[in-house]
């Protein structure tokens, strides 16, 4: 009986491993259920792109259209969440084939083999409710928190003019830890995706009032290395621009956001 319990222990083990794996295997050949060709799509739990709904399955803006178009491209798409901080060279490495998170192309556009853009989204500082800080130039002096190699850790420390000299920078590796630092009055601001500490007000209760000068209006983009000659970006750009033309961004974004005419991009506004 201690055998058959091992062996059946150590079996739950391996399925477990299989199903929730780190990081997935990318141009390698794997084939999916339906006999199509894997691609594996590395990605952060950011809601509401890409992240785990309450019975443990991928879903979000971003993994619904990740699966319409490779689907459109005749591939498979294999979610694997990885540590941002490494993205880079997981994609070098083939470790997965493609960065697909509301990864922000702008000012990027040379570290990438780049498809889209497909949406827009406007980096902004939040604070709570009863801050004083009003503009950007209130934060003079401030301690914001941000996302480790996000765009706005990249705005916020280049001082670049778009803000004021700072007290502190606090950089996490989780984004939900910049809201837990907000509410707790830890910081004084924080610095994401509008969409991000929208979606995050919604699920978890806490207000915070987003300051109406932004940091940055961006696009988002699928991130492929440099060195991928496989041609993936570019027809994956065709299917996103025919995505958009037909209504299918629009629809899917607007089962996760109000208002999703202002995430679209220009052109492509539904008239």
């Amino acid at each position: 009986m201690k055998k058959i319990y091992s062996v059946g222990i150590v079996m739950l083990v391996v399925s477990f491993l299989c199903g929730c794996s780190v990081y997935g295997k990318g141009k390698n050949g794997e084939t999916a259920a339906d006999n199509l060709p894997v691609i594996t799509v590395g990605c952060d739990n950011y809601s509401p792109f890409s992240y785990m709904d309450t019975n443990g399955n991928m879903t979000g803006i971003d993994v619904e259209l990740a699966r319409e178009a490779f689907s459109q491209m005749g591939y498979s798409p294999k979610f694997v969440f990885i540590n941002w901080e490494d993205k880079k060279k997981l994609l070098a490495d083939g470790e997965i084939d493609c960065i697909w998170s509301s990864f922000t192309m702008t000012d990027r556009e040379t570290e990438y083999n780049w498809a889209g853009p497909y949406m827009k989204s406007r980096q902004v500082v939040a604070v709570r409710t009863d801050s004083e800080i009003q503009t950007l130039q209130d934060l003079e002096g401030k301690i914001v928190a941000v996302q480790n190699t996000t765009k706005p850790e990249d705005i916020i420390r280049s001082y670049n003019g778009t803000v004021p000299k700072l007290q502190k920078i606090i950089s996490v590796q989780k984004r939900d830890l910049i809201f837990i630092l907000l509410s707790k009055g830890y910081v004084d601001a924080l610095a994401a995706h509008e969409t991000a500490v929208d979606q995050f007000m919604e699920e978890s209760g806490p207000k915070f009032r987003i300051l109406k000068e932004p940091l940055q209006s961006v696009d988002l983009g699928v991130a492929f290395d440099k060195s991928d000659t496989r041609g993936l970006n570019e027809k994956l750009t065709e299917i996103l621009n025919k995505m958009q033309r037909d209504g299918t961004v629009k629809q899917v974004i607007s089962r996760y956001l109000p208002n999703a005419d202002r995430y679209l991009e220009e052109g492509y506004d539904g008239e």
